[in-house]
Order: C-alpha cells, then structure tokens, then sequence
C-alpha cells in the first residue's frame, strides 16, 4: 500500500483520470466542513469490507451536512474522480470497496428528518442504523421491519443500496417493498426526488424528465425480454429493477401496481445516484409472538419440511445447522441461549415465529405447528418458546450466524459467493442435497442457515483463498448457476451484486437485459463515476488482484512476546477439526492468523448493548474501531504499511483509545482480543521507542508500592497541594482534572499476622490481595477476608515464597508492553498458588482485571499446564461465594440493609468473563436488596487510561454514555456497587458518589 495516491487511477469506463490527490484533499479540506482522510491508514481501513476484496480508495471524506455531500461530488466531478457512497462497510460481495472517493455518511448523516405516524412515514438520512431508527419509533408502538441481521450497524442507505431482505420478508417484503421516495444527486449535481412516476413527471426538471423518458423506453422496449428473465421469486436482488414497470416477482412492488422509480434506486449499489433521504412506510410493532424451534436430525427433512411449515401463516422460518449450532455452543456468550433451543443432537433446526395482535392467536399458531410436525412423522420434535425474552435471546445468536460461522481458526474461512441463491419451496431439500454433492467433489463442505420460508439459504463452502481457493470458487459458483437456472432461481437473492457477483448479471438476465442495464446505467451517470465496476462493466469474480489476501500475500517475520500457536492451525474443510497449534506456518507464530480472524462484518459498531467498542462509541471514527484496528494490524504484519509498522506511530494511533476492555474478546463472533493484541503492539512498539516516565511509574508501581506506602501521607499532598496537580500533569501527564488514588500506610498485608495451617477438615480458599486492594483500597481486602472467615472457611493469604513483596498479576505491565516483566510477575504467583491449587483449592481475588489475568494471559506466556491449572481455579470474589451458594455449601448468615436497592455496575473484565450475573446472585443473598444492573459499556477510566491528561475527555464521554448519568439519577439511599478500582474512581470523580465492591457490602450484611 502506497503512501501517496497513485497519480492516474483507470476507471472501469475506460476513462482515464489524472488525480492529484493532495490537490483533491485541499479543496475537500478548504470548501467543506467535513473530515478529510487521505492519510495511509485511513486508506487502507476503507480499503476492505466484508467480503474478500481489498481495493485502495482515491481517499476518504465524511461528509458533516448535505451541502458538505454537493460540494463532494462537485470537487470529484472537477478531478473527474469516481465517488463511492458508504454506510457501516458490511457489505459481504465489495461493494462499498473501490478505487474511489469513499464518502462515509455513517457518522453524521444519521438523523431523522421527519416523521407522519397517522400515514405511517419516517424520512431519514442515509447514514442511520437501522436498530437506531427502531428505537426511535419504538415509543411510537411502530418498527421498519425489513430486520437485517446486522441490524445493530447496518445503515439505511447501505440497505437501499443493497436492496436488504431480512429474516420475515416472507411477511413484510424486502427494502424495495418499504421505500416510498428517495432524494438523491446525480452524477452531474442534479438533484432529484425519486417517487411515483407521475408525481415525478409533475415537478421534474428537463434533465430528469429526460432521464425517466429513457427509463421508461427502455423498459418498454424491453418488455418481452424482462418477462422471460426475471425470476420470478420473491428474493431477486440482482441488476436493476427494470421490472418497475412489469413485475415479475410474486409479490408487487407497490400495492396499486403504480410504478414508482424509486424502486429503481433500490439496490442499485450507488451506481447511478448518491441517496440523500429516504422515505420509508413503517409497521405497528407486533404486540405478540410465539417461537417454536424444531429440531432435526436430518438437514434434508428440514429444507423438506419448510414448504409446508410457511403454510401455517408464519412471520418467518430461519435455518441454523448443525456447523451453527456447535460454533454457537462454543461460544461462552451464546451456549446458554442455543442450549434452550434443542433436543439431543440435532442435524439442524428451524427457527418459526408467529407474530400479530393476539397472543392466543400466536399461541395457537405455535400449537399448529407441533401438530404439523407429529403428522409428518417428527412428534417431539418442537421446543416451544413463547416467552419473548427467550425469543430475543436465541434471535440474537441466529443474527450472529455469518459471524459464528466465520470463527474458524485456519487460512480456509466460509467464503461469500453463492450464499444468496433463491430457488423455489418446492425445490429446495433437493438444491441443497446437489449442492452439498457439489461441495464435496471440490474437497470441501457448506456451512447452511437463514432464510428458509423464501427459499434463501446462505451457503459457504469453506476455501482457503490463499492457495487453490479461488479455482474451486469458480468451479462451484458454475455448478451452482447451473443448478439455480434448472430450479428457475435468481442466482443473487439478497446481499446484491458487488464484485463477486456482478459478473453474474450477464448470465441471469442475458445480453439484451444487459445491454438495457448499461443504458440506464449511462442515462444516469454518462461519465462512469458513480460507484464504477458493480453491475455493469464489472470484473470478474476471482480478479486474484482485488483479493484481500492477493497473490504474494504472506505475513512478515516477527518473533512475538505472547504466545498465539492455538492460531497457528490449518482446518480441515470437511471435518472443520483444527490441527495442533503451531502447524497452520504463520511466520508470525499465530499473531497475523488472530488478526485475520477479523472478517469485517462490523459487530463492533454496535451502540446499544454489550461492551466493545467505547472507544468508537465516543469518537465514531473508524481507526477507534475493533475492526478499524485489527485492519490497520493487518495491514502492518502483511508489509502493507511499509517497513517497521509494528512498531510505527501510526499503529500507536490506532491502538491508542484502545482501552483493552477485552469486550471484543466477547462481544466479537470471531473472538478478536484486541486488549492482548495491543499488548503485543506496545511490546514491539517500546523496544523501538523506549518508555515515557508515566509508562515507567505506571507498569513499576507493584514493586515500588512497598516503599510508597511508607510515605503515603508524603506522596497524597499531590492532590492537596495548591499546583501539584498542573505540575504532575506538565511532568508526567497525569491530567490535572483527576484525582489520584491515595496511598494506605495500613495496608492490607501489614495488618496479618503469620500464616496458619487449617484445622482437620476445614474448608479453605486463598485470598489473592492485589496491589490496588493492599495499597489503596484494603477494606475491600479485609471486607473479604472478614465474610469468608464468617462463612466457615479457613482463608490462606496469597503469599509470595521467601519474599515480603506481596503477589501481583502483572497487569500494569502489560498495559505498558512489558511482557517480560509481566511474565516474570505470573511465575511468582504460579510458584505460590500451585501448592494450593494441586489440593483443590480456590484461589479467590477482588479486582477483575488482576484475577482474570490469571485465567487469561497467564496462558500466553508459555507455562504450559501450570498455567493452565491455575486458570482453572482462580475465581473472582463474587464467582466462588455464588458457587457456594448454589452447591448449598455457604455457610453465611446475612441481614437486611438499611438501603433497598443496590445499583451495579459491571467491570469489562466481568462482562468480558460472564461475571457479572454472580455479583447479582451474591447481592440477591442480602434480604430485601434489590439489584439493578446499570446497561453500561466500559466506564471509561480502564486502568490508567483515564488518569492520563491525553485521555480525559474521551474518558469522561465514555462515562457519561451510561455509567455516570445513572449513578446520578440513583437516590441517595441507592448503594452503588462496582467491583473494579478504575471503575469505583471513576464513579466518584464523576458523579461524586462513592461505590462498594460487593466483599464490603457482604460485610455490612452480615448477621
């Protein structure tokens, strides 16, 4: 990847544009008031989507007003430079990736614009997520209801673009069925509302009478040609919508059978305009529904089934196979939710859900169904859900499908090019069966779910485009077209043309279609500018120079500090079972293949639930993003950013807001560890650079706190002190703005007496006191200690082996890139706590981020078993007293508080681990106490970060997303419960309340 913007760029028109691109970049910069990112890599972030293609964009502008759009395409149209419009960058066949100017409307072009709830109408900017205008129309008791998988990032323009679908398009229609109108600029700067034709008429300009003149002709001219071509299914996403004006699919585009060009507009890929506004019809949100989930131990008999199953009236009938099923289960946030839905092993299920007013009448449905299924000869085969908590949950694993799929470890990855094929009901048990035979003559296997009620199931076969890939890709894609025309299919059926399939046009629609795709493509954009290569003029599928992984593609030598062998794998395609680690030859020794386990599907631009991203959350900048940053290591480890990227400052910036939440470890489909990944980085990045003295006092602080603590009073004046705080901002870059935690001279350690043997038959646990909760907070210690003594178990304090030193994790070493010294600090605490470990004992600790390093890098540095051993016995706090409890062990006598209600906030670690429900279940031991746990992504101080004048802000907005405003709302006889040190500084610093760990909440309780 170059630094600088190759000077000629060949347009797939032939046309031939000479682009200065700083001169381009400066007058984006001088006439706009948008962002301007033309930066390596910002062009190497825009580079990709999800798919399998990688084109370097011209540049990048996020355009802040419409008016910042007009002057855009005016500046492109001067530079005679394509235009590329973008919303979240989902796009699984590369639509959004092209040698262009990227326009991103996704962080400021989002809003509603105006709202008609007796006619049912919503208008709103291309840039909008379409689980945000949900929300928004949610008090409204009304939804758009073209539900996307990807819901929570999708934008509506992208879905316009896309012509989206979704999983109850049985019952709704797909996004051409919803739109009424779309505002848009051409090419040439006009601006037009595209609408009913004759309204349309009524005030066009003589350019757009013009045009719709020649779309019109077009399609009468065409009219035989479209009613032998077009399929006639519901799910028919490729080329253009010519048949506006003689539908052919099952279901009318309009319900008076009025054209409306609009709909033209509709999954045309920003081909042939730049989408403004869109104006939708909405639906009343469903006030019942009932799920039933059938389990079969035949994938055949379930593709079979669905024909009959969609006679029953249903909203939607999902697949999820048996491939689905596992990866879910493997999956610590999805296993409880799968694990509901089935009934022994199944081959696959489907997922049928009935929807309306009546909830009798739902019901009733589902109870159809468990009768259809008996007289088909599967009684017993149906789990019946109707609780709509439970129905959210098991949705949510279902829309994560594509992601799932894709945590294959390994170079061979599900590969997106003939998952969208639509064919009959009636044909589609025997589609799959020939498919799958398919598959396995090419060496490989398909991975199926979705959209069985309209006959669209997402299939990719697995293939490692790095090597023989691509050949089988074309072999397969030829034999599946030859299938999808015997069963008068559409080849492309939901997720559009793109690059993977545009190819594909000429052989579904022909030459005289194409040829009218051409001329309508030419009557809007005579230039070729808009969006170039997507279904017209296009390149082929397995154009090896617009890979991802392109020919020549291989990771540079590094020699890691962490470990990452268990990336390190190659997967069989059929069997899916991975080889032993270190066997997949990453020169890397894992550490590129860990990266490449992000596929771009952009879960992590999510804003309403779950922990990743908060940084993105904030800034709503790409490079803050999961995927922005395992993009920019990719590029590095690849040499796709020049020499020494690992270690560059352009990497640092990257990964810099990075708050190593360890959310995405979670949150993320594929597991992206984005907080071990930084870790790694700053490694490389310190033995180039050396350490600031902040880095120095912040990664040594367990090894001098002994001698600190002597002088705590000494060292506290820092915040008493008139201009200590701006003097150890200007010297440390500490932010004068915080507090600073205050050093105990009684600590924790010090007020022990010498270790005891337990009496005959005790029950024991070992108390792991960290640093923080020996030198800054040892209530939190001494509450713990104090509760486990009082539930009858003889308490061993963790100590270090001939040593005053108090253990430690290591953590603030690795927040700093020091392994060794990390590594170094494992091997003390893994030297103390086996002893313990090897005779059952729980090791229990009070701050998440120390403890679960334990159960996490610990594995990293190459101890092997030991490791692997502790990890398996350490718990948090909270974790071993809910266990206890559960196994009727606890011994704990607890009263009332004077408070009722305990407000709670989760550490990300906790979030990250699932550990927070036993902070709720251990607070739910304390009679009368309500617990409420506050929907909150990372508090934002995570460690140090927040401590560092560089960071306050961002610090403080990620607070104040949730966090802080709650804990304000909170009444004064409300307890705040918050288990890590970061999170209870940032509470306090913020909201100016004081939060417990729950061991000092036990304690109050106790009897």
């Amino acid at each position: 990847m170059n630094d600088s913007v190759p000077s000629r760029v060949l347009l797939s028109t032939g046309l031939q544009a000479r682009i200065d691109s700083q001169e381009l970049a400066g007058r984006l910069r001088k006439e706009t008031t948008g962002e301007v990112l033309f930066d390596r890599g910002s062009r190497g972030r825009y580079a990709t989507d999800a798919s399998i293609y990688q084109i370097e964009p011209v540049g990048v502008f996020v355009p802040r007003t419409p008016d910042d759009v007009a002057l855009a395409l005016a500046i492109a149209r001067d530079a005679r430079v394509p235009v590329l419009p973008r919303g979240a960058g989902t796009s699984q066949c590369g639509q959004t990736v092209g040698a262009a100017l990227v326009l991103d409307n996704s962080k400021y072009l989002n809003q509603v614009i105006a709202f008609d709830k007796e006619a049912m109408t919503v208008t709103v900017q291309p840039g909008i997520v379409l689980d945000h205008l949900n929300a928004w129309l949610k008090p409204h008791g009304l939804w758009f209801p073209v539900d996307v998988s990807t819901a929570a990032q999708c934008t509506l323009g992208g879905m316009a673009g896309n012509n989206s679908c979704g999983s109850r398009s049985l019952y709704y229609g797909n996004m051409v069925h919803n739109v009424l109108a779309i505002d848009a600029w051409l090419a040439d700067g006009s601006q037009a509302r595209f609408c009913e034709l004759d309204a349309m008429r009524a005030g066009a300009s003589a350019r757009i009478g013009q045009l719709v003149d020649t779309v019109e002709a077009i399609a009468a001219r065409e009219h035989a040609e479209i009613a032998e071509r077009y399929p006639k299914v519901l799910r028919r996403v490729g080329g253009y919508n010519l048949d506006i004006f003689h539908p052919q699919s099952e279901r009318p585009y309009t319900r008076d059978g009025s054209v409306n060009l609009a709909h033209l507009l509709v999954g045309s890929e920003g081909t042939l305009a730049y989408t403004g506004q869109i104006t939708l019809a909405v639906a009343p949100l469903p006030k019942a529904k009932a799920l039933g989930i059938v389990n079969f131990t035949d994938f055949s008999k379930a593709m079979d089934s669905t024909r009959h199953i969609v006679k029953l009236g249903p909203v939607a009938v999902e697949l999820v196979d048996r491939t689905m099923i596992e990866l879910a289960r493997g999956n610590p946030a999805f296993r409880p939710t799968i694990e509901k839905a089935l009934i022994g092993k199944p081959d696959a299920i489907l997922l049928v859900e009935f929807a309306g007013e009546d909830r009798a009448g739902q019901l009733r449905g589902l109870k159809s169904l468990v009768d259809l299924m008996g007289d088909l000869g599967l009684p017993g085969s149906v789990v019946e859900m109707p609780d709509e908590q439970e129905q959210k949950a098991l949705w949510e694993v279902r829309k994560a499908g594509l992601n799932i799929m894709m945590s294959l470890k390994g170079d061979g990855k599900p590969v997106s090019f003939i998952e969208d094929c639509a064919v009959p009901l009636e044909h589609l048990a025997e589609y799959t069966d020939q498919l799958t035979e398919v598959f396995a003559r090419h060496g490989t296997r398909g991975t199926w779910y979705a959209h069985a009620s309209v006959g669209t199931l997402h299939v990719r076969p697995i293939l490692d485009l790095r090597r023989d890939g691509s050949a089988k890709m074309r072999a397969i894609a030829e034999e599946a077209a030859s299938l999808v025309r015997r069963y008068k299919g559409a080849f492309s059926g939901e997720h559009g043309d793109g690059l993977v399939r545009s190819e594909w046009v000429d052989w579904q629609f022909g030459e005289r279609m194409m040829g009218a795709f051409a001329g309508i493509k030419d009557a809007f954009d005579p230039d070729g500018l808009m969006n170039p290569g997507k279904i017209v003029r296009a390149t082929k599928m397995d154009d090896a120079s617009l890979y991802r992984f392109k020919p020549g593609y291989a990771e540079q030598p590094l020699r890691t500090a962490l470990d990452w062998s268990a990336w390190n794998v190659q997967t069989d395609p059929v069997t899916e079972q991975a080889g032993a680690p270190g066997s997949g030859g990453d020169a890397t020794g894992g550490f590129a293949k860990a990266i490449e386990m992000c596929n771009n599907n952009g879960h992590c631009r999510k804003f309403d639930s779950g922990t990743m991203c908060p940084s993105y959350r904030v800034t709503k900048d790409e490079q803050h993003l999961t995927r922005g940053r395992a993009n920019t290591l990719r590029l590095a480890v690849s040499g796709q950013l020049g020499p020494d990227a690992m270690s560059s400052e352009t990497l640092h910036e990257t990964l810099d807001l990075c708050v190593s939440c360890k959310g995405c470890k979670r949150d993320c489909p594929t597991g992206i560890d984005m907080a071990r990944m930084k870790t790694e980085f700053l490694y490389h990045y310190r033995k180039r650079h050396g350490m600031r003295l902040k880095d120095k006092l912040v990664a040594n602080l367990p090894r001098y706190a002994p001698w600190a603590a002597k002088f705590a009073p000494l060292l506290n004046l820092r915040d008493r002190l008139p201009g200590a705080a701006r003097l150890s901002e200007h010297w440390l870059g500490l932010s004068a703005k915080r507090s600073l935690p205050r050093w105990r001279a009684d600590t924790f350690m010090a007020g022990l007496g010498a270790p005891s043997a337990a009496p005959a038959g005790a029950a024991e646990v070992v108390l792991f006191a960290d640093t923080f909760n020996n030198y800054f907070e040892s209530e939190n210690a001494s509450a713990a200690l104090r509760v486990l003594q009082a539930a009858g178990y003889h308490v061993h304090v963790a100590r270090a082996k001939g040593e005053s030193r108090p253990l430690c994790c290591g953590r603030t070493y690795l927040a700093a890139g020091q392994v060794d010294q990390a590594r170094q600090e494992a091997r003390r605490s893994i030297d103390a706590l086996l002893p313990f470990v090897a005779r059952g004992i729980a090791v229990v600790g009070l701050e998440p981020s120390c403890l679960l390093t334990m159960r996490d890098e610990f594995l990293a540095y190459g101890f092997g078993e030991e490791a692997r051993l502790l990890s398996g016995a350490a718990m948090l706090f909270e974790e071993f007293i809910a266990r206890e409890s559960k196994a009727g062990r606890l011994k704990l006598k607890l009263k009332a508080l004077p408070q009722s209600t305990a407000l709670l906030h989760g550490h990300c670690h906790q979030k990250a681990f699932d550990a927070v429900k036993p902070v709720q279940a251990v607070l739910g031991l304390i009679p009368g106490l309500e617990v409420k746990l506050i929907e909150s992504s990372c508090c934002g101080m995570a460690g140090s970060f927040g401590y560092e004048a560089s960071h306050y802000e961002v610090s403080m907005k990620m607070g104040e997303l949730a966090l802080l405003p709650a804990v304000r709302q909170a009444g004064a006889d409300t307890l705040i419960v918050a288990d890590g040190t970061s999170c209870r500084h940032q509470i306090l610093d913020g909201a100016q309340r004081e939060a417990l760990h729950v061991a000092r909440v036990l304690e109050a309780a106790l009897a």
